[in-house]
């Protein structure tokens, strides 16, 4: 019998039986809460929205400190997502908060991919803790969650509309982040013009279908704060660090010269709302949504892909032996199938190159063939030409010869004739030539 049908059978053959005395198991919640007080929580908020919105002074705000951080400019060629982690202690309770902030979101001029760095963040952390959950070995009661837990959408107060960069970019992480619009600023604009504004909002937002997060109400403790700040959503805020008095107390708050605007005076902003929604009521909500809802969507779609299912063609359960065994048979097989391909496309080749040598052979020795011939036609011409030349060089020696005895014989009988002459004088020297 499968495993998984005697789980079924012990499910359904459940009973409740009464207990005849105390046995001590009613201390679990606070065993639970001991133990998880003593290792930490963490919580990561996403910060999205233009440069200039006050980002980094709400954080600062909501949880009362002073966050490190370098102002962003507006020159950012790209979309960058800088993370910084934070430990905090308040009373016995300590928190690893992790902010991350888009730099450069909104900046240039050609927007259309720029809710793409942020979708790549977000599921680089789901697939950061897949790896650390498909593990032989696994630590994850140490291992540091990175997955995103809040994010923190601020719209720019324009009192119209929704931007499209806005849209498009919430349209594209509702199904992987909890997301909770917010009005940053609103201060710069009046209160029945940001109350039009809060309504266009949400008509916008239902219109183009963006499900953006709602504050549960299936808890009878807090279902009917959630139910009335789920109507005041998007919350509009302001966040300040300076403190100013007003009356006799000092409070956050900022100075303009038409007057102060205070930031947990729930008259002048929803800074407080925001402040107990995210943090005091529903932090820990906000967590299990985004493991069991948008963790689990993305484990799901990412284990299709690698080809594990629940159930098999019959609609049967499938084990994650069978998953496996049957993947790496398929496996095996398309791996042999590439191998046989790839002996074939080697042989092929290699018949190819040897053609191409072959010919390319062949082609050298017509052409030596070629070259020596030509070499043994120039040969002979250089050798008929250089006879011909000895030839010649034969003949005008002879000739140079043949001069030369003969001017010499004339010279000698030149020589006799002037003898004679002279003699011819010397005895007759009446002699008298003309």
């Amino acid at each position: 019998m499968a495993a998984t049908d005697i789980a079924r059978q012990v499910g359904e053959g459940c009973r409740t039986v009464p207990l005849a005395g105390h046995v001590g198991f009613d201390s679990l919640p606070d065993q639970l809460v001991n133990k998880s007080v003593s290792q930490g929580f963490c919580f990561n908020i996403l910060c999205v929205g233009e440069t200039g919105l006050g980002k980094s002074t709400l954080m600062d705000t909501l949880f009362n400190t002073k966050f490190e951080g370098e102002p962003a400019t507006h020159t950012q060629p790209g979309v960058q997502l800088r993370s910084n982690t934070y430990d905090l202690q308040e009373s016995n309770v300590g928190l690893k908060l992790t902010i991350v902030s888009t730099v450069g979101f909104g900046d240039q001029i050609n927007k259309e991919d720029s809710y793409k760095p942020i979708v790549e963040f977000i599921d680089a952390q789901f697939e950061a803790y897949l790896q650390e959950e498909l593990k032989i070995r696994r630590v994850l009661h140490t291992y540091h969650d990175s997955r995103i837990h809040a994010c923190l959408y601020f719209i720019a107060p324009t009192g119209h509309s929704l931007k499209s960069l806005d849209l498009v970019t919430m349209k594209k992480l509702d199904s992987k982040v909890n997301i909770i619009p917010i009005i940053a600023k609103s201060d710069a604009i009046s209160k029945s013009e940001l109350t039009k504004f809060k309504i266009k909002i949400t008509s916008e937002l239902v219109s183009n279908g963006v499900q953006i997060y709602q504050f549960p109400t299936d808890d009878e403790s807090v279902a009917e704060i959630n139910g009335t700040m789920n109507a005041h959503l998007p919350f509009a805020v302001i966040g300040s660090t300076e403190e100013l008095k007003i009356g006799n107390k000092m409070m956050k708050a900022r100075q303009y010269p038409w007057g102060t605007v205070q930031v947990e005076n729930e008259a002048h902003c929803d800074f407080v709302k925001l402040r107990e929604m995210l943090i005091r009521v529903n932090m820990e909500d906000l967590r299990e949504q985004t493991h069991t809802r948008h963790y689990e969507l993305y484990r799901r779609c990412k284990l299709e892909e690698m080809g594990f299912k629940d159930t098999d063609p019959d609609s049967k359960p499938f084990s994650l032996q069978e998953t496996y065994e049957a993947k790496r048979n398929e496996f095996l097989g398309e791996l042999q199938k590439k191998e046989e391909e790839m002996r074939q496309m080697f042989v092929q080749r290699v018949k190819e190159k040897e053609a191409e040598l072959k010919e390319a052979e062949k082609e050298l020795h017509e052409k030596f063939d070629r070259l020596k011939k030509l070499h043994q036609d120039e040969k002979k011409k250089l050798e008929d030409k250089k006879k011909s030349l000895d030839d010649e060089v034969n003949a005008f020696k002879q000739r140079k010869t043949a001069a030369e005895l003969l001017q010499s014989q004339g010279s000698q009988a030149g020589g006799s004739q002037t003898l004679k002459r002279d003699k011819e004088k010397k005895n007759n020297p009446w002699l008298c030539t003309e």
